[in-house]
């Protein structure tokens, strides 16, 4: 019996033609996001002009799909499904220009037909999901709208997993993506009859169903028997409930009825069965209530190994297979060759000839009807690329997978956030994109002190579109961030919508909840730090109080030692913005008023860990007095003189730990508050014989080590280094492997050019090193006074740099001299 004579035996509807009046109804098995399904389908619905399109997906989106034909709507997009009460708890559903549901919803509307989604409702699934995480006590809120089966690649090799795999393993191929591709992707506009390849898909989905064991005679006891797993029996809900569906249509709709669906459900919804056996199915279905909008999409998410785009690895092919009219080899390999030549490759039309011919014999010797994406990859590779993996990882990226962001109308359902946030990027036109980009902005600028709120803003809200980086400039003015917008983050603002309606009140509210969570002090001056970033006034002040609070009742200095720099940066942020931070002036100055009085105390009697956390303590606070300055400031005071004295009390005291009385002598010696000749006698007086070894050493990486240029200090001060060097020899054999840890982490963070430096003066001795420390008769860069003529060299490049002429001119030559 054929497939289409087992198809007429029975199922949904009575017998009759495909689409009849009367008739049994159009099921168009697809696989998702295929090309040739997405043509197929296009072609099927010209040819038959059903009277009603129906399509696997939520029902709650019947009412979104008039925005489908909206100018504004430009794939690829998703239907996002959320629990009002639980936003993060959701599902998507996307939809590409190349998808078949996409092309059946836009058939429908084109030619004036209605269309539905007949898939279980996303009230039902999201209800399933919840209770599976609460049963398996992990939380899985990013669900997948479509079932496994439904895509290939996503699933153990088993028939229901991946049904395309078994089909292509009937035909002897080893690769289910090229035996699909070579069967249906490349088949081209207007190929046979355009209802056969449903036809055998359909009757092949039929054998593999009865070689997996889904008789479906199980769910005549509402498919819960047997040994079927959870999956399994929530397929049969959802087929059930699309059963009724189609019916439901066929007596409304008497022009006929159209489906399309997943090529694995299209046997199940063939199949006779009673009404009452599918509503017993459906029958008392947990639920939770949603709400569902159209969102963005990307393709690089559709690639991705997990969620609904799981087995999409190209789509930018599959986009590219689905819009060209013809020739599509050459018209891709003719993209290749304009994206390398962007990026300075030589590539010329002889080039894609070269590689098209390549391409289409590659595809002769292994018994394809077109080149695919592999032959046409290789060709690139070989002819393009000059073998090379490195440009073809660009083609790849660029063009295989794509930065496609798709875009959603104004008018689509949005919670009040997305829209005041959408209102916000389109002002400081700053657009979501895909791909990730540097944005240097100027907050001396207005607009780019705009998208700095913004971004601040979001990323408070845990919204995380931009990430800061490292600047390329120092100063305060000057902020860097990394942007790239991803699907999920819709999520994220539906998600931060329950805070406020604006992103501004938003923000305000999440802050102050923060504040009143935090677990530590430095969690409450980081939270001050980011409320001032993101200019948040009506934050701020509860903010502080409760920082003020905190602070007052806090008596572990190190707590305070950690909140005090980012307070200090708090009130450079707000000079720069204009904020006032009187409030925050005061309470950083109370701050280092105690971490003054409780540190020398603090830093007794500590072990070799809280030495190493309590030295980077104090480097934080040095960094954060400088910042605050000498001069006196309301809430401020004279904080640098009190804050040497501390350092002279710590590096005198016995009690403290070496790694600390180093830092604090080496910091009072960079400050130019203790002469080298004093710098000089206290390490000496460590160094002596006296002092056990391990307390020398760790006084040595105080003083020159944690990246503080002390091996630039060493190699200049011939006395500094003769100490070290003597103490060196003379650490007794049993004590040297104790310490011999503490001084490689010493200096194995001094600079190659360094280390190379120190142990050249080293290997000379101390009479020679002392003649190449004053003479300069050694080592190229000693010297009692400037070598202009190594000064001379670096001018070309310093011009450059400036953007000047070259060539240097008189005056120049006579200011390098001077």
């Amino acid at each position: 019996m054929t497939g289409t004579d087992r198809a007429g035996s029975g199922g949904v509807g009575g017998p009759g033609g495909a689409g009849e009046p009367g008739g049994r109804p159009l099921l168009l098995g697809v696989r998702h996001h295929g090309p040739g399904s997405a043509r197929a389908v296009r072609a099927a619905l010209d040819a038959v002009r059903p009277g009603v399109v129906l399509v696997e997906g939520p029902p709650e989106a019947d009412a979104l799909i008039p925005l489908a034909a909206d100018e504004d709507m430009r794939p690829p997009v998703a239907l996002l499904a959320h629990a009002v009460d639980e936003p993060g708890r959701s599902a998507f559903w996307p939809l590409a220009e190349f998808s078949p549901e996409w092309v059946a919803v836009r058939w429908a509307l084109e030619h004036d037909v209605p269309a539905r989604f007949i898939d279980l409702p996303a009230t039902h699934t999201l209800a399933w999901r919840a209770a599976d995480d609460q049963a398996e006590g992990q939380a899985d809120d990013q669900a997948d709208g479509q079932d496994p089966g439904d895509r290939p690649g996503n699933a153990p090799p088993d028939v229901r997993g991946d049904p395309l795999a078994a089909l292509a393993a009937a035909a002897e191929h080893d690769d289910p993506e090229r035996w699909w591709e070579d069967v249906i992707e490349h088949r081209g506009p207007g190929e046979g009859d355009v209802l056969a390849p449903f036809t055998a898909v359909e009757e092949a989905m039929t054998a593999l169903r009865e070689t997996d064991g889904c008789r479906d005679d199980r769910e005549e006891g509402g498919g819960q028997g047997g040994e079927w797993g959870v999956a399994d029996a929530r397929d049969l809900v959802r087929e059930a409930h699309m059963r009724l569906q189609v019916r439901a249509a066929q007596r409304e709709f008497a022009q006929g009825v159209a489906v399309v669906c997943g090529a694995w459900h299209v046997p199940a919804l063939r199949r006779k069965t009673t009404v009452a056996a599918d509503r017993a199915l459906v029958k008392g279905l947990p639920r939770i209530k949603v709400e569902m909008t159209w969102v963005p999409w990307t393709h690089r998410r559709l690639s991705r190994a997990g969620g609904y785009g799981a087995g999409i690895e190209s789509p930018g092919w599959y986009g590219h297979l689905f819009a060209a009219v013809d020739r599509p080899v050459e018209r891709w390999l003719t993209k290749v060759a304009g994206l390398l030549r962007e990026q300075d490759r030589i590539v010329s039309p002889a080039h894609v000839i070269e590689a098209a011919r390549l391409a289409e014999t590659l595809a002769v010797i292994r018994g394809r009807p077109l080149p695919g994406l592999s032959e046409t990859t290789e060709a690139v590779r070989a002819v393009m690329c000059d073998g090379s993996d490195v440009p073809l990882a660009l083609v790849h990226d660029r063009l295989v997978v794509g930065d496609v962001l798709g875009e959603v109308p104004p008018g689509a359902p949005a919670v009040p956030l997305q829209r005041d946030l959408t209102r916000i990027q389109r002002r400081l036109r700053l657009r979501p994109e895909p791909a990730e980009r540097e944005l240097e902005l100027d907050l001396r600028k207005e607009t780019d002190a705009g998208r700095s709120r913004l971004l601040h803003r979001l990323r408070l809200l845990g919204v995380g579109w931009g990430e800061p980086a490292a600047s390329r400039s120092t100063g305060t003015f000057r902020e860097t961030w990394r942007l790239r917008w991803e699907p999920e983050l819709s999520v994220r603002v539906a998600e931060a919508g329950v805070w406020g309606t604006t992103v501004l009140s938003a923000a305000t509210a999440r802050a102050e909840a923060d504040a009143v969570t935090a677990q530590g002090l430095a969690e409450v001056t980081a939270l001050a730090e980011r409320c001032l970033l993101a200019e948040l006034p009506d934050a701020l002040s509860p903010v502080m109080r409760i920082l003020a609070d905190r602070a007052a009742l806090d008596t572990d200095v190190g707590h305070l030692a950690q909140a005090l720099p980012a307070l200090v940066r708090s009130l450079r942020y707000g000079d720069v913005r204009g904020t006032d931070t009187g409030a925050l002036a005061e309470v950083a100055a109370g701050l280092a008023e105690r971490v003054f009085v409780g540190l020398p105390a603090a830093c007794a009697a500590l072990d070799a860990d809280a030495a190493e956390e309590m030295r980077g303590h104090v480097d934080a606070v040095h960094t954060a007095v400088g910042l605050l300055g000498d001069a006196p400031a309301p809430g401020r005071g004279d904080l640098g003189p009190r804050w040497r004295a501390v350092l002279r009390t710590l590096s005198a005291r016995d009690a403290v730990p070496g790694i600390v009385r180093g830092r604090a002598v080496r910091l009072l010696l960079d400050d130019g508050e203790l002469a080298p000749d004093e710098a000089a006698r206290l390490m000496g007086l460590v160094l002596s014989p006296g002092t056990p070894p391990a307390d020398a050493a760790a006084w040595i990486e105080g003083f020159v080590g944690g990246g503080s240029g002390g091996g630039m200090l060493l190699l200049h001060d011939d006395r500094l280094l003769a100490l070290v060097d003597a103490w060196l020899t003379g650490v007794p054999a049993d004590a040297f492997t104790d310490v011999l840890p503490l001084l490689r982490r010493t200096f194995s963070a001094f600079e190659p050019g360094v280390r190379r430096g120190l142990g050249e003066l080293v290997r000379r001795g101390p009479e020679a090193r002392r003649s190449v420390t004053t003479a300069g008769s050694g080592i190229p860069g000693f010297a009692p006074g400037l070598d202009t003529e190594r000064a001379d060299a670096v001018l070309p490049v310093v011009r450059q740099l400036l953007g000047r002429d070259p060539a240097p001119d008189a005056n120049d030559l006579m200011g390098a001299d001077t």
